[in-house]
């Protein structure tokens, strides 16, 4: 008989991903992103965080929250393999699984004292939604987590960037300058589905406060256009 346990959620993110599209795959790949931790009311306490500042990366273990549903496949279709491949749940990192919980490795970048929210963390490569749940932050140590020698299976290289961005000046210009390198290495990971490469489809990204639409045509993604969303 399965046990089941209540898990709290003690903090969510804020991020500049509104929605999935355009998240990278993996945690660290765009180093740019950045994001806060808001903790929950009830874990403000500052104590909690006593000593994490010494530490320059931590875990975050999170809710797959836009994938929660009843039931699991033992298998999924990894984006690395191009959607047409199946692979046992366990042997990926999909999101559909028995427990829907993601684990992301960040940069710390600092904790600062929010007048409204008490201590947060600021944190850099996160591959989270805005507002997704978090369930624990644990610190990263490199003495035990880093293991340089060990296989990766069918991932085990990274995905490098693989598209070139064009964006003109007026457009680039519209862009606030602290979000345009992460944007541009965002846009470079190709944010696409695997499964549609129309050089004719124009995408929409949702970023921050911008909304980029964009092309891409073999190795080249050019903007089209971006647009504040706050003015409509």
């Amino acid at each position: 008989m399965a046990q089941q346990h209540t898990i709290q959620v003690i903090a969510h993110i804020r991020s500049d991903f509104h929605t999935k599209f355009g998240i990278p795959r993996q945690s660290g790949l765009v180093d740019a992103l950045r994001a806060t931790v808001v903790f929950e009311p009830e874990y403000r306490n500052p104590n909690a965080l006593r000593g994490l500042e010494g530490f320059s990366h931590i875990w975050l273990i999170w809710q797959f929250s836009q994938a929660v549903r009843d039931g699991w496949s033992p298998t999924v279709r990894p984006p690395r393999l191009g959607g047409n491949t199946r692979m046992g749940v366990f042997a990926t990192r999909s999101p559909f699984r028995p427990n829907p919980i993601g684990l992301s490795c960040v940069a710390l970048e600092g904790i600062q004292r929010h007048p409204e929210y008490g201590p947060v963390l600021l944190v850099r490569g996160a591959d989270l939604m805005d507002g997704t749940p978090i369930y624990d932050i644990k610190p990263y140590l490199p003495y035990a987590d880093c293991h340089p020698e060990a296989a990766g299976g069918f991932a085990s290289q990274p995905k490098e960037p693989t598209l070139q961005v064009e964006i003109a000046p007026e457009l680039l210009g519209q862009v606030p300058e602290a979000l345009r390198e992460a944007l541009l290495g965002v846009l470079a990971q190709d944010p696409r589905p695997q499964y549609q490469h129309r050089p004719d489809r124009v995408y929409g990204l949702e970023f921050g406060p911008l909304e980029v639409k964009f092309t891409v045509e073999g190795e080249l993604l050019t903007v089209r256009q971006v647009q504040d969303r706050r003015r409509g």
